[in-house]
């Protein structure tokens, strides 16, 4: 989440007077994450939140993630819920961008992290995962292998401005990694953000899952790989072999994965790694100035990706064959 577009209090009466959810009464900016314009709406009927789709969601996908949403939540999953005006369409136009308000949902992100949330958030992940099994749309993933290269061709002379020698490996980790990618593991809708800021909590459990704007068709693999780097390593930069294996567990509960996909989670946990570089070094770079935004340091997946290029199999991630059916070792 962020703010790059400004909404005048014209435009966002006019707006707003499209649903039926009563009057303004405040509309904030939010300044956490980096991909659209949101914005906290409260009106005399509730909260809500405002989003303005930016550019890197491409306004062709758009229908995809809106019924997405509309489909988990009707699943029973606990999603934001896109709202249609009186006209019945969701997707309208604000300030010359694509925009929808969706739901408020209740409950707090994790500013630390512990054992209790990975291990909740393992159950929420699976559950969300079964739940998109029926979906019967798809959606290629934007941002999978096929764009790493490209992605970094952009920004390959301007790599080592930020640390010497920076070109040089990412380069050497995109071919080995295209070497050894799987090619045959299962599928289904991911979200591909499950970062903390995208999942809330009350208390130790998962209230809601939200941002679903890099939601796609890939392996369900990759979603928990991502989340190995999202959730499982401490500030300094070591990683947390029992919140890894408390999300897994409680991933395994709700679906068991297979003893190929547990063999696949080093190589995908390393793309996760090269994927989230990438595009935090694009961020870092080119970050419009005076954006209410905050950019996310790039070396932070430089070092997760270092520490997963050195793993041989899902043991040094405190994973083996008896997490596949939810159990303990």
């Amino acid at each position: 989440m962020a703010v790059y577009t400004e909404v005048s209090d014209e435009e966002l009466e006019v707006f707003v007077g499209e649903y039926d959810i009563g009057n303004v009464m405040s509309c904030k900016g939010i300044a956490e994450g980096v991909e659209n314009s949101n914005y906290l709406l409260q009106t005399t009927t509730g909260n809500y939140i405002l989003t303005l789709y930016e550019k890197r969601v491409s306004p062709k996908d758009l229908p995809f993630f809106i019924e997405l949403m509309e489909h988990l939540a009707h699943q029973g999953l606990a999603c934001p819920t896109p709202l249609a005006g009186r006209d019945g369409r969701s997707l309208r136009e604000l300030c010359g961008r694509p925009a929808a308000i969706i739901s408020f949902l209740q409950g707090l992100w994790p500013r630390r992290v512990t054992a209790a949330h990975c291990a909740s958030l393992g159950r929420a992940m699976a559950d969300m995962h079964q739940k998109g099994l029926s979906f019967a749309q798809s959606r290629e993933n934007s941002l999978g292998l096929p764009s790493w290269r490209p992605l970094f061709t952009q920004e390959a002379h301007r790599a080592d401005d930020l640390k010497p020698g920076l070109s040089k490996f990412i380069t050497e980790e995109i071919s080995e990694i295209e070497r050894i990618w799987p090619t045959s593991l299962p599928k289904g809708i991911i979200h591909a953000d499950l970062f903390p800021d995208n999942v809330f909590f009350i208390g130790n459990n998962v209230s809601g899952i939200i941002d679903f704007y890099f939601a796609c068709t890939d392996f369900l693999a990759y979603d928990i790989a991502i989340c190995l780097n999202a959730w499982c390593f401490e500030a300094d930069s070591s990683f947390n072999v029992t919140k890894a294996r408390l999300m897994l567990q409680g991933y395994c509960q709700a679906r068991p994965i297979s003893a190929q996909e547990l063999d696949a989670l080093p190589i995908l946990a390393r793309g996760a790694a090269m994927r989230f570089l990438l595009t935090r070094l694009y961020d870092w770079l080119n970050t419009p100035p005076g954006a209410l935004v905050k950019r996310k340091d790039p070396l932070e997946y430089e070092r997760k990706l270092r520490f997963h290029s050195g793993i041989t199999g899902p043991a040094a991630y405190g994973f083996d064959q008896a997490l596949m059916s939810g159990g303990a070792s």
